[in-house]
């Protein structure tokens, strides 16, 4: 740990607090480069967010974490900041994450809740305060799978290849820019939602990648969880509880079938995405944490993509050029039925 950065926390809590009475415990890292760590003074507990300047910005968690707490929804309050040290003093949200909460008997009630919730966040008007998630991001996330999965299994492309997979990422780009464009928070899964006591709503975390984007994104994110799957029938029938939560100028010439390839297609993006970044996550930085879960993103990405005729050529080739060298070296998912 940098002695020098943590002598910084201690002194600029010491100004927050105008007393250095205070305990500091550091937190399991994540992803990013960011830290946590709990702070307890006088028996109230509070966050704080360390995320060094020359590596993370936390400028954009500030905005969104403002522009949501204003449109009511449940993020932590920001009680102090420093953004030229990337010190924030965030509300402590406490321990429990939905995951924690989750088995086959309380999912329903707990995704019914967050379905809510995601529907309220859809309703703010927030074209003017979020990036769009354009076409050459959502192609360029793709490309994270040619990047990193690819090298790392040694598999090289021909030209048509090529082709073929540029053709399946517009195909997906194209469909996501044809969904109804709402907030998207994009990482909208049961390790970012928290269980607050003597509270209905759940705490939303993680937020600051926040764009304008399609309505199915968040919706897959937490019902085909990379960390987490959940009976292809469970999955059916979120989605037509969803659908029917949406409002109706959201299903005008979308009937149930085609919202439901929408999110197959955002799904299929997602995945593809996540492939590439859990490879580069440890390729990269070392982090080789969500290796072990590569297999069940790539049995989503297979499962997803096989209904779909427009597809078949991508499904070959990742199941005939990619599969065999996948399983050899990160292993094979026992699918739940």
């Amino acid at each position: 740990m940098n002695t020098q950065r943590e002598q910084l926390i201690q002194t600029w809590l010491t100004d927050v607090f105008h007393s250095d009475q205070f305990e500091i415990k550091y937190l399991a890292g994540d992803a990013s480069f960011r830290r946590y760590a709990r702070v307890q003074q006088n028996n109230k507990t509070f966050m704080l967010m360390d995320a060094p300047p020359d590596k993370e910005d936390c400028a954009p968690f500030v905005r969104i974490d403002n522009f949501l707490n204003l449109h009511g929804v449940r993020v932590p309050k920001i009680l102090a900041q420093d953004l030229t040290l990337g010190f924030l003093l965030l509300e402590d949200f406490g321990d429990i994450l939905l995951a924690n909460l989750l088995n086959d008997a309380t999912v329903d009630q707990h995704y019914l809740q967050s379905f809510k919730q995601l529907l309220a966040l859809q309703t703010i008007d927030g074209t003017s305060d979020f990036p769009i998630y354009s076409r050459e991001k959502l192609i360029l996330e793709m490309q994270l799978l040619t990047d990193w999965l690819l090298p790392a299994l040694k598999v090289e492309l021909t030209e048509s290849e090529q082709m073929m997979i540029q053709s399946t990422f517009s195909l997906l780009a194209d469909n996501a820019l044809a969904q109804p464009q709402v907030i998207v928070h994009r990482d909208f899964h049961s390790r970012n939602l928290m269980y607050l006591a003597d509270e209905t709503d759940l705490g939303v975390i993680d937020f600051q990648d926040a764009v304008i984007g399609a309505d199915t994104y968040d919706l897959i994110s937490i019902t085909r969880d990379a960390y987490v799957q959940w009976p292809p029938h469970k999955i059916e029938a979120w989605f037509e509880q969803f659908y029917q939560l949406l409002p109706e100028s959201s299903k005008q010439n979308r009937d149930l079938a085609q919202f439901k390839q929408d999110a197959d297609y955002m799904s299929l993006q997602r995945h593809i995405k996540i492939l590439g970044i859990f490879v580069r996550l440890f390729e990269r930085d070392g982090k080789s944490g969500y290796l072990k879960d590569l297999p069940r993103v790539m049995w989503y990405v297979l499962n997803e993509a096989q209904d779909y005729a427009e597809l078949t050529s991508f499904v070959e080739f990742m199941q005939q050029r990619v599969l065999p060298a996948f399983t050899e070296k990160y292993g094979v998912y026992e699918a739940i039925s």
